[in-house]
């Protein structure tokens, strides 16, 4: 049976195929780097140009037919964003309060961060800017880039919907190497981990795939943390981020336990 959301979006107030005056024409690099971004499942390309389409080009005598910038996406992606950070911190850090969530979705989701994502994915490259505007100023800029990954999420959620918006999200900020250093030390406990075992003079934990089960789609992972060889705690989760983070917990709170043990043992 086709998904319902493919259906509703075969209606047409959601059909955004290209029209004239809508989105800009593309170059053949940008057309390859969206069918290798989202690995040829992307059903409606012109969503994902206007979403790389910055607003000098509305504003562009020199391209009068384009009267669509991706800020209407930006706003849409925004939201989507934020849905599924939150979720994401909501169920990684249990023990979180709700000023901590807030401060550390704040600093996934602010302009830097963004664009370090964006520039990640070399969005740079293909930000379809008007002939007039400074476009080398437009192309490094923070604000620009930001606003692209912003579109682009919500290109993916109206193209594609919530899970594959998901699963771009996760891939692309969470999977991100800057990640883990935007989530507080206090409340990650990879780095809680690293800082024991450095404390230690110790190895840095090791952590292993023991396990991968489910369709390519919906796999869960067990991850084994462990140190010198000894093992120290597993996690299970659908991203290995996550089960890793659940290791890591895992691993902390029995050392963290031991060491109360250990500290009542000394006061007896």
């Amino acid at each position: 049976m086709e998904p319902l959301w493919h259906k509703l979006t075969d209606l047409p107030f959601f059909n955004n195929r290209t029209e004239k005056g809508e989105c800009a024409a593309a170059a053949p690099a940008t057309l390859a780097f969206i069918r290798r971004l989202f690995r040829g499942k992307a059903r409606n390309t012109a969503i994902y140009l206007t979403a790389l389409t910055h607003r000098s080009m509305v504003h562009d005598t020199a391209s009068p037919e384009v009267t669509t910038s991706n800020q209407r996406l930006e706003f849409l992606g925004d939201s989507v964003l934020g849905l599924v950070i939150s979720e994401y911190l909501f169920a990684s850090f249990p023990e979180s309060a709700e000023g901590e969530l807030s401060s550390n979705r704040a600093r996934i989701v602010n302009g830097k961060s963004l664009a370090g994502f964006a520039r990640d994915l070399r969005l740079e490259e293909h930000l379809i800017i008007g002939e007039s505007a400074d476009e080398a100023r437009i192309r490094q800029s923070t604000a620009s880039l930001a606003d692209a990954f912003e579109a682009l999420t919500g290109a993916v959620y109206l193209d594609r919907g919530l899970p594959a918006v998901r699963e771009f999200i996760m891939e692309h900020v969470v999977g991100s190497p800057a990640f883990d250093s935007m989530v507080s030390t206090e409340h990650n406990h990879k780095s809680r981990l690293i800082e024991h075992t450095q404390s230690h003079q110790l190895p840095p934990p090791v952590y292993t795939v023991i396990s991968e089960e489910g369709a390519e789609h919906e796999k869960t992972f067990t991850i084994e943390v462990s140190c010198e060889g000894k093992p120290l705690g597993r996690g299970t989760a659908r991203r290995k981020k996550e089960a890793e983070q659940l290791a890591a917990r895992e691993a902390m709170d029995a050392i963290e336990a031991a060491g109360e043990e250990s500290g009542r043992g000394a006061v007896n």
